[in-house]
């Protein structure tokens, strides 16, 4: 019998740690949306039929099934694609009012400020055929600066927007889990007097939807190791 496809086709790289498709897979599990994931190779993300979906040849793209196999690329296009169809009760969003502004507001600043600097800092740290020490040191400040000023904005209330966990928390998790390989040795000062922005992640680690993924990559590097 041949297995019944599910809802969703969520498409990422094979690389346990790329934190784009972890951030619109967490949205599908915290919204109870079955999917299923194709894990991707390095170079047929730039191939076809892959750039047939995403000419821009990256992961996460989605594709709804429930919606004439309707594709969408892009972290944060996906995450906002899910909450407006299919989180009807808003309860990783807000319908309207100001909230509602203040949602896509942490969303723009994690695909602006959060993603850029944690994977400039990973891929000059780990990855860049030469060591160039003041590039490195530029984008592990920047790491910091952005986590002082998540931590301001926590200052006082649990999440960042409203009196309730939304897509404008999840979204920064999956890049946290980054930071040592972005950061090495300076890791525990980038992470130093950040108690707001402890607190708020241990929060969100604890999570069933996170943990998943967390249990996923540990395995996956354990094995490439």
């Amino acid at each position: 019998m041949t297995k019944a496809k599910k809802p969703f086709t969520l498409y990422s790289i094979d690389f346990p740690n790329s934190p784009n498709p972890w951030k619109a897979a967490i949205v599908l599990e915290e919204l109870g949306l079955e999917y299923d994931i194709v894990r991707l190779g390095v170079f047929a993300v730039k191939q076809k039929p892959y750039t047939d979906l995403n000419p821009n040849g990256r992961t996460p793209c989605l594709v709804d099934h429930n919606n004439n196999d309707f594709a969408i690329w892009e972290s944060i296009a996906i995450i906002k694609y899910l909450v407006d169809r299919y989180d009807t009760e808003a309860r990783l969003t807000y319908a309207d009012g100001d909230n509602k502004y203040l949602v896509d507001q942490w969303l723009l600043y994690q695909a602006s400020g959060q993603g850029p600097y944690f994977g400039q800092a990973t891929w000059f740290t780990s990855f860049h055929m030469q060591n160039i020490p003041s590039v490195i040191t530029r984008y592990r400040a920047e790491i910091k600066r952005v986590l002082g000023v998540l931590n301001a904005a926590l200052e006082g209330r649990e999440w960042l927007v409203g009196d309730k966990m939304t897509v404008a928390d999840l979204v920064f998790v999956p890049w946290h889990f980054l930071i040592p390989f972005a950061c090495k040795e300076d890791t525990d000062w980038v992470l130093k007097d950040v108690p707001n922005y402890d607190r708020w992640m241990a929060q969100m680690t604890d999570l069933p939807s996170v943990q998943t993924f967390l249990g996923e990559k540990r395995e996956k590097l354990s094995k490439d190791l």
